[in-house]
């Protein structure tokens, strides 16, 4: 699996209109537990179907972008976090400790 890295505004509105699953990361370059948290999700990251997408920002270059995720997807802005979108909709997000692949996948299995 690989990250498509978000850098553009536009792709918020493509994710949002994109049918099945896609799997917002959210990292900041300076926080170790930012960077503890990517490791980790990566690490068990198998466990997650391999036709979700996966998308990856960088939140201290693409601060713009972040306010328009928590805004599209109605979340509360946090770092790290993940999101994972249905067909457009929000239907997880976690932060810190929480981000966990297994738990992913779990909720795309269901």
């Amino acid at each position: 699996m690989q990250w498509k890295n978000i850098t553009d505004l536009t792709q918020i509105s493509e994710i949002q209109q994109k049918e099945g699953y896609s799997l917002i990361f959210k990292h900041s370059t300076r926080c170790s537990v930012s960077s503890m948290a990517k490791r980790r999700f990566e690490l068990d990251w198998e466990a997650i179907p391999a036709d979700t997408s996966l998308y990856f920002l960088d939140l201290i270059n693409y601060r713009d972008i972040s306010a328009q995720i928590a805004e599209t997807f109605q979340v509360h802005h946090e770092s790290p976090q993940i999101l994972l979108i249905k067909n457009g909709d929000c239907i997880l997000d976690a932060s810190h400790s929480d981000i966990s692949a297994d738990e992913v996948a779990e909720v795309i299995k269901e």
